[in-house]
């Protein structure tokens, strides 16, 4: 069966119409003659979009229950029994009620379509996942409700539903979108232009990135290799060389004059991987284009112009930015170069040849003139040549008559092949110069004469010159090879071995440092930062007060640069120091690799601390914008009807009667006490948070806690079935606490569970441990959600219409901890949710009856205490 297609309607904000589109989409295709259904279009109370449903077929609804409350969702068995060719599925990024299919219905649309049924739905911009932290941080407003880019970007089509800021805040004022009393809030807040402009380039933005890929797609299933100037693409091509930041930056101005131009670097290395550039330059240029928005990126090729052709069509570049070669005019006349060569292979692309202060300075490679041998080596080369070839004459001579003149080429021109391969070019030259000398001495007529008589030995002699000098090439080019692939394998295990001792470590920089100083057999390493105010100058490099220890592995650290035995400078204010012995110039090399590396973990660790700095400012933020968000409605709201109450009752235009005045000033008294509820759970956490909350341990009795407990909560109380065994121990808890702990989870569990199935209460001791459960048969909750109901300010589900700002269970699980308990969730068998509470049992000389005489000694306080601090009548 064929999978069915996916349309999505993008909008940047509510009210742009999205859903509008979408039906008037749905009646097109009905016209043409497409079984079209409605699954689940939401209106919103908008008059325009109803009417545009129409004629159109609408899938009923199926009607489900959740914590009291009933709400429709969307009948995905009944859309899969209808088997429509077209869907209508609204809001793309909403939530499910528990208990639905699905948690999701970007899920149910998978579903609609893995059965061949094609779906248009409707998502805007702040849904995606990937841009949720970005809107909120616009918009100040946290989306619950996401979709996973991956699905959204998997559609088969996205259209952007676009209007202009101002466009739709007409659409507001008139009333188009929201209802009349919550207009003046929306424009003032969510709806401002500034917030509708940035979403708006979101929108856009994420709509050319799908474009992007769906082109990049098209032109790989088509093989279409040439450039599509769809979007400015520009391309630094680098050698690894000084030249680098200049090209980049030139290229990061170019890019700069497009707006969304991209910015890319690449770096071709030789396939062989011996030869490259210098890693350090590499990773100083790989930080400076990442600072500048662009990316990295390292190819391999022989042939360089052709790979970073093959790269630049492959990412549809429009430029290429190339430096000018570094060679010398003589090299540049016997060829072409890089920069030449591209230039006349990239077509459509264009090329810039960036002049920079090294041009014709050459290309400096390492240890490119040194001989890949020992000097011990090269020693016994010479002495095999000057000795070994002399006695092999001497025995060709004794067989002269029994060997031919092309015999003794052969064997001579072996001799000169084992002088090669012990001692390398320079030994091979000479053996093969004194085997020359030799064999036209000693073989060829007139004998012991350095002249030649036949011509077909001249060409002979020459031949075995060539040929010597050749073989004793390929030798050495072997052998210069092999050491090569042996610095780069060593070079290779060594940054492996750093970068997974980094990438394990909990600290980066001293686990780089550390490896640094094993592998190299240092006694210390040290990186230095710059002093803030140290004036530059040479003595700088000997002053310790210029400079101080960022990080340091060994013993005893550098305090200044001029006290290392190598020093290797990062940039003008970090240097990496090491003590014990002088490294060689080859090893050098490895360690300025490192020594960039070393600069980026030490800039890691600073934006982690300054991260972790910011962390509890964030939370403390969080905490105050969730505690005024609480005071805003669920402080206001008890307040509010207990002022109406006793407004109603100072009226004198109206009579109320006696019952009336009952029922008035019992809701002023819920009213208060619900207030004084609140305000006490918030000034305990603030307490709990601070650390200041007092504890009275004592000897509690739970058969006298519980149903104290269940009195304060009042005739809900009454409905709790409480078994609690006569045996049980007391536990060692502040009564008053306990009390708190109690009547929040039991107002909990009151609060979710159905009417014909109250809460129940049991207890039991396990290894001097207390347990009490309270049981409730309710919707429960998930085992991902279970650590967000003990946070403050948090009540699960964004349709939760209880009241309370979140702070029962949160501060029921920070009061048990307190006092050396625990407070846990569990599924309840048979569904529903279990609170466990766990207290320590009290030590065996504590007697019921002596618990239950300090738990009304503690009542009768605190109730004095509360008498005392209430205000009197007619006090303010």
């Amino acid at each position: 069966m064929a999978r069915g297609q996916l349309r999505v309607y993008l909008g940047a904000a509510p009210g742009v119409g999205k859903t509008f589109t979408m039906l008037e989409e749905a009646h097109r295709r009905q016209g043409r003659g497409t079984d079209v259904v409605v699954g689940f279009v939401e209106t919103h109370g908008r008059k325009s979009t109803a009417q545009m449903i129409g004629d159109l077929e609408v899938v009923p609804r199926k009607t489900m229950t959740y914590r009291g409350s009933t709400f429709e969702e969307m009948d995905v068995d009944a859309i899969l029994a209808r088997r429509p060719q077209v869907a209508l599925v609204d809001e793309l990024a909403h939530t499910n009620v528990p208990g639905s299919r699905n948690a999701k219905r970007w899920q149910d649309i998978q579903q609609l379509l893995d059965a061949g049924i094609t779906v248009l739905s409707t998502v805007n911009i702040q849904h995606l996942e990937s841009l949720n932290d970005v809107v909120e941080q616009i918009t100040g407003i946290t989306q619950r409700e996401t979709v996973p880019d991956e699905f959204a970007r998997q559609a088969d089509q996205v259209e952007l539903v676009d209007m202009t800021p101002e466009a739709l805040r007409r659409r507001m004022a008139h009333g188009n979108v929201y209802k009349p009393e919550k207009i003046d809030a929306a424009l003032g807040n969510y709806f401002r232009v500034g917030n509708l402009t940035a979403l708006r380039e979101l929108a856009l933005l994420w709509l050319a990135d799908k474009v992007d890929e769906q082109l990049d797609r098209y032109r790989a299933d088509h093989q279409i290799g040439t450039t599509w100037e769809a979007r400015e693409r520009v391309v630094v091509a680098l050698t690894g060389g000084p030249e680098g930041e200049t090209l980049i930056r030139r290229a990061a101005r170019i890019a700069a004059r497009t707006k969304g131009a991209d910015l890319m670097v690449v770096h071709v290395a030789r396939a062989d991987g011996l030869a490259g550039g210098d890693p350090t330059l590499l990773a100083k240029q790989r930080v400076l284009i990442e600072s500048l928005g662009g990316t990295y990126h390292q190819v391999t090729g022989d042939d360089i112009p052709t790979a970073l052709i093959d790269f630049a069509r492959g990412v549809n570049a429009t430029q290429l930015v190339l430096g000018v070669s570094r060679r010398s005019r003589l090299a540049q006349i016997l060829s072409a170069g890089v920069g030449v060569t591209t230039t006349n292979l990239s077509g459509p692309i264009d090329v810039h040849l960036v002049t920079h202060e090294h041009v014709g300075q050459g290309r400096l490679r390492p240890s490119a003139g040194a001989s890949p041998l020992s000097r011990r080596r090269q020693i016994a080369g010479f002495a095999l040549a000057l000795l070994g070839l002399p006695l092999l004459t001497l025995a060709l001579v004794a067989l002269k008559d029994e060997l031919s003149l092309a015999s003794d080429v052969l064997l001579v021109l072996a001799g000169v092949v084992a002088v090669a391969l012990v001692g390398g070019m320079l030994p091979a030259v000479a053996a093969a110069v004194v085997g020359f000398l030799l064999l036209n001495y000693f073989f060829t007529e007139p004998s012991h004469s350095l002249n030649i008589a036949d011509r077909e030995n001249v060409l002979a002699l020459l031949v075995f010159l060539v040929l010597a000098v050749a073989v004793a090439a390929v030798v050495d080019l072997a052998a210069r090879r092999t050491r090569e692939a042996a610095i780069a394998s060593a070079d290779a295990s060594t940054l492996a071995t750093v970068a997974g001792s980094v990438l394990r470590g909990a600290r980066p920089l001293a686990a780089l440092l550390e490896r640094l100083r094993e592998t190299f057999g240092l006694a210390s390493v040290t990186l230095l930062e710059r002093a803030p105010g140290a004036a530059d100058g040479p003595a700088r490099q000997e002053d310790p007060t210029a400079w101080r220890i960022a990080a340091t592995v060994g013993d005893p650290p550098c305090r200044a640069p001029g006290q290392g035995d190598t020093t290797v400078p990062v940039d003008d204010d970090l240097a990496l120091v090491l003590c014990g012995r002088a490294l060689p110039a080859a090893d050098r090399r490895i360690v300025e690799a490192f020594a960039a590396q070393a600069a980026l973990a030490l800039r890691q660790e600073r934006l982690a601390q300054e991260a972790a700095k910011a962390r509890p400012l964030e939370e403390a933020d969080k905490m105050r914008t969730a505690l005024l968000a609480a005071v805003s409605h669920d402080l206001r709201t008890p307040l509010a009807s207990a002022m109406a109450a006793v407004a109603s009752l100072r009226s004198h235009d109206v009579a109320f009667s006696h019952e009336d005045q009952d029922e008035l000033l019992a809701t002023a008294a819920e009213s208060h006490e619900r207030l004084y509820r609140l305000i006490e759970n918030l000034l305990d956490m603030s307490r709990l948070q601070a650390g200041a909350l007092g504890v009275t341990a004592t000897a509690v009795g739970l058969e006298e806690a519980v149903p104290t407990a269940l009195d304060e909560i009042g005739d809900a109380g009454r409905q709790v079935t409480v078994t609690i065994p006569d045996d049980l121990p007391t536990v060692t808890a502040d009564p008053g606490l306990l009390q708190r702990i109690l009547v929040n989870v039991i107002r909990n569990a009151l609060r979710f569970s159905p009417p014909d199935k109250p809460p129940i209460i049991t207890a039991s001791e396990h290894d001097d441990q207390v347990e009490l459960r309270i049981i409730d048969h309710g919707p429960g909750i998930p085992d991902d959600l279970r650590d967000r109901v003990f946070q403050p300010f948090q009540r699960l589900g964004d349709r939760d219409n209880g009241t309370g700002v979140g702070l029962g269970l949160a501060l029921s699980r920070g009061l048990a901890e307190a006092m050396g308990g625990t407070l846990l969730p569990e599924t309840t068998p048979g569904g529903g949710l279990t609170m466990a509470l766990t207290m320590p049992a009290a030590e065996a000389g504590v007697t019921a009856t002596e618990a239950r005489a300090t738990v009304l000694a503690e009542r009768a306080i605190v109730e004095r205490i509360n008498r005392r601090n209430r205000p009197t009548e007619g006090s303010e």
